[in-house]
């Protein structure tokens, strides 16, 4: 039988507990189920509080105060109010650790001095909860969403979209820079933009289409020339398929012959756009350079 773990079974065995200070309640082992339950425990204890500590971010200073809501919502039986209230309770801190903070940065990125109003998050949630009246309805709050994420960010980042529209109309003036216009469908949105290049080795083998699986080496900067990813820096190549990345990678790799090694600079809305990229440096706004040399079609 496999290794028995908190999160691979999720079935702590509920001997009851009466106390939650500092000594455990003491075990009755009249039975072989008494003793199967008391080997479940032990068995998944380590894993549990690897999971609280790890997974549900408690403090290990206040293992007790977990211990306590433990024991409680286990010996709740069927008892249907107290099944609700501790369900509550574990959503109210997912919303606490999670999904606010996740909303956080989606809106204002790494700015940790702004956040959402959990006061009228929680407003809105239940009065929906409760069927009362909002002041949007679901789709009008569906719109909202978008329109007041797009005008808090567009305020936000309206220096570094500024910056980079700069940096793109003086590098578009730029000896031996070529360009290519750019209309396409970005999630439902059309947008149009353009590509500016530099050929710094011309190839001759074909042109990749949208499907093509191209190896490739690329390495990707900001306009400070900070470098956020590099595939260089790596030490190997790596595959893409034009259609899988951003609109301007994608006019970039379907216009350049295997072999090429070119230099592109591409602005925002044919980049990430307002949004960033997780887990990289890269802002809302940011116009994007690559260094991108194609290798092969893979096939």
């Amino acid at each position: 039988m496999k290794k028995l773990t908190f999160v691979a079974a999720m079935a702590i065995a509920a001997a009851t507990f009466t106390s939650c200070g500092n000594s455990a309640p003491k075990a009755d082992l009249k039975s072989d189920v008494d003793s199967l339950s008391y080997a479940f425990g032990v068995a998944q204890g380590t894993s549990l509080k690897e999971y609280a500590i790890q997974g549900l971010h408690v403090d290990s200073l206040y293992m007790n105060d977990f211990i306590k809501g433990m024991t409680e919502g286990a010996n709740a039986g069927e008892d249907k109010a107290k099944a609700a209230y501790f369900a509550g309770l574990q959503i109210g801190q997912q919303i606490s650790q999670g999904m606010m903070k996740n909303l956080n940065m989606q809106v204002f990125g790494d700015d940790s001095t702004k956040t959402l109003s959990m006061k009228n998050y929680l407003a809105a949630l239940v009065s929906t909860l409760t069927n009362q009246k909002t002041i949007y309805t679901e789709e009008q709050a569906q719109q909202a969403v978008e329109s007041l994420v797009s005008s808090i960010k567009n305020r936000q980042f309206e220096g570094d979209k500024k910056k980079g529209e700069e940096y793109v109309a003086s590098y578009a003036k730029g000896a031996d820079v070529k360009k290519i216009d750019v209309n396409t469908v970005v999630g439902t949105q059309n947008v149009k933009g353009t590509v500016y290049y530099k050929v710094l080795k011309e190839g001759n083998g074909p042109v990749p289409t949208d499907s093509t699986r191209v190896k490739l080496h690329y390495e990707g900067k900001l306009i400070d020339g900070t470098v956020f990813d590099s595939s260089y820096k790596r030490g190997e190549p790596v595959t893409m398929v034009p259609s899988q990345v951003v609109a301007g990678f994608k006019a970039a790799l379907t216009k350049m012959p295997i072999g090429s090694t070119w230099e592109v600079v591409i602005p925002q809305q044919l980049a990430y756009g307002e949004n960033s990229a997780p887990g990289s440096p890269i802002k809302p706004f940011s116009t994007l350079i690559f260094k991108i040399e194609t290798i092969s079609i893979e096939k």
